[in-house]
């Protein structure tokens, strides 16, 4: 068994595994975000970047990919596009980072990123000026750069569109629309990368039911509080999983 996630201690390890899966999918589920800024770091320490970032990409894919048919609906299709083309460039450069890196430099980059994406959730920051074709292709660039690295691209994405004059379902869709292309991006760079292996695909087999599960119910939490309560909650997560992951906390977290 323990040659499945590639640690000795496969139990400990599996369970560990699973309440993180749970705690990130709740997120996404109660609050639209959070997932990967939970999932990668705290993963990152315990099977390392390189194990972790691919597993969310297969695992959020496979769950999420029945809300894609809506999306392209009712998505701004060419915001969307240009987007992407700025993704085109970052996801590659982003992977490259993901696989040339050391892996502890690579989890202390992991924990800054998610520690300026969650500067980025906290400081409530909107673009307000009007969008341009070259800025929504350097949005999606540095999106596409955190997303090929740590699959935590969403924030930037999140904050530009927001600041936009589209309605909410459009811009959510449109996120749902950008999200699946550069997931596509991601995972042939992942394959070709040799990222994506059977040690990724036997672990994601055994959490897409917890995520599945764990997006339905906060999906149904939601109703249950107001929505500041739950972003905050997510916000305190989110803080929380940056922390822990910090490589120099690494004896603390084995430990327990």
């Amino acid at each position: 068994m323990a040659e499945i996630l590639g640690v000795p201690d496969f139990w400990p390890t599996l369970v560990l595994l699973g309440l993180v899966t749970l705690a990130a999918s709740l997120a996404r589920g109660f609050s639209g975000f959070g997932a990967a800024l939970i999932f990668v770091p705290l993963v990152s320490a315990l099977l390392g970047p390189q194990v972790a970032v691919p597993l969310l990409l297969v695992t959020d894919s496979v769950m999420t990919a029945a809300m894609i048919p809506a999306a392209l609906r009712t998505a701004d299709r060419s915001d969307v596009l240009t987007m992407a083309l700025g993704a085109l460039v970052g996801v590659p450069a982003g992977i490259w980072l993901l696989t040339s890196l050391d892996p502890v430099l690579l989890r202390w980059a992991i924990v800054g990123l998610a520690g300026v994406m969650l500067w980025v959730l906290l400081s409530g920051w909107r673009y307000r000026n009007r969008p341009t074709a070259p800025l929504t292709m350097l949005v999606g660039l540095i999106s596409g750069f955190c997303s090929g690295a740590a699959q935590i691209g969403g924030p930037p994405v999140v904050a530009y569109w927001l600041s936009g004059q589209s309605p909410a379902q459009v811009v959510r869709a449109n996120i749902i629309f950008y999200f699946a292309i550069t997931s596509l991006i991601s995972g042939i760079g992942y394959v070709w990368g040799g990222l994506i292996t059977w040690q990724i695909l036997t672990p994601a087999v055994l959490i897409a039911p917890i995520y599945g599960a764990g997006t339905w119910i906060g999906s149904r939490m939601f109703g249950l509080a107001a929505e500041q309560t739950f972003r905050r909650i997510c916000l305190a997560m989110i803080a929380g999983a940056t922390l822990i992951s910090m490589p120099i906390l690494d004896g603390w977290l084995r430990s327990g």
